[in-house]
């Protein structure tokens, strides 16, 4: 009796062990991933389709985009298991790494898969406005974008960088398209946009007013890029904008793509292989993925990244 309780028992063991191990291996390299995006008419959802269509093709698995809130409620998305791969800004997963700015806490398991494209900081006023510097802003209503957005996470940190702060202006704590209504209409000096351009609420402006993208100062963008190492500098190019006559010198966050920790190292590689060889899908879906580049792909990524899209890195000699 003793013989058959003890092979009935390592019978059941080993059928838990194997259970467990095929629990591992389909967490990490599962048949079927999220992709948690944005809203429908933002750029990350299209992309994000676009990204699902390579997997499914090249990995023979199933891929959906997933409508969502976008960067920050993404990063509690990865974390909780809930998707696979998210869109964010660069900065957001900075912070939610870190537990800083908008994330109370650290958000554990996420890493880092690649810099897509950039999302610019636009200082916006009117073409014939006096304000020819970020010190000009002293004592003027400015735009600093929507209550706890990314956009005003940006526009402190600028402020902060050139020595000024909530105290010098009179903000005005609005979304793009009531910034577009107020600027339109006089009641405000300036706005920050964090944005790819050119970006439509500003274009709706520039029908009727012509605008120009201030340029920041070279120690404003130091200072800045010291504290804050997810910048990354950009020009915002002449004639983006009606009234806008010469490049504008500036800095961007960054669209990324991230991933759950919790996926294997063979898997995230394939994706990554998949991603870089396969960007004409990309561009097909939205112009910004004409703007994906593999040499650009470890640009102002502060998190960890992942060791699969690491592997793939090395051996195509992309570094930081």
């Amino acid at each position: 009796m003793k013989t058959r309780k003890l092979g009935m028992i390592s019978l059941m063991l080993m059928i838990v062990i194997t259970a467990v191990g095929c629990s591992s291996s389909s967490s990490s390299n599962p048949d079927a991933i999220q992709i948690a995006t944005g809203g429908t008419g933002g750029t990350y959802y299209p992309l994000g389709g676009g990204m699902a269509q390579i997997f499914e093709d090249e990995l023979d698995l199933t891929a959906t985009a997933q409508v969502t809130g976008a960067s920050v409620e993404n990063m509690q998305l990865v974390s909780k298991g809930e998707v696979q791969l998210a869109f964010t800004q660069n900065d957001i997963a900075d912070y939610a790494v870190n537990g800083i700015e908008t994330f109370d806490e650290k958000v554990e398991g996420i890493s880092g898969i690649a810099a897509l494209y950039p999302e610019i900081i636009q200082l916006v006023v009117a073409a014939d406005s006096d304000i020819q510097s970020i010190q000009d802003l002293k004592g003027k209503k400015v735009s600093v974008g929507a209550p706890g957005s990314g956009n005003e996470a940006n526009s402190i940190q600028i402020l902060e960088a050139a020595g000024l702060s909530y105290d010098d202006i009179d903000e005005e704590l609005k979304s793009y398209a009531d910034s577009a209504d107020s600027f339109k209409d006089g009641l405000i000096d300036a706005m920050f946009v964090t944005s790819g351009i050119p970006n439509s609420s500003v274009q709706d402006i520039a029908v009727s007013k012509e605008v120009r993208i201030l340029s920041l100062d070279a120690d404003v963008i130091a200072s800045l890029k010291e504290k804050y190492p997810f910048f990354v500098d950009e020009i915002v190019p002449a004639g983006t904008y009606d009234g806008q006559d010469n490049d504008a010198t500036t800095v961007a966050v960054l669209a990324s793509l991230v991933a759950s920790s919790e996926l294997s190292e063979d898997f995230v590689y394939d994706l990554t292989k998949a991603l870089f060889e396969n960007l004409d899908v990309l561009t097909s879906k939205h112009a910004k993925g004409g703007e994906v580049k593999l040499e650009k792909a470890l640009a102002g990524l502060t998190i960890p990244i992942h060791p699969g899209a690491q592997k793939y890195y090395d051996e195509n000699n992309i570094s930081k």
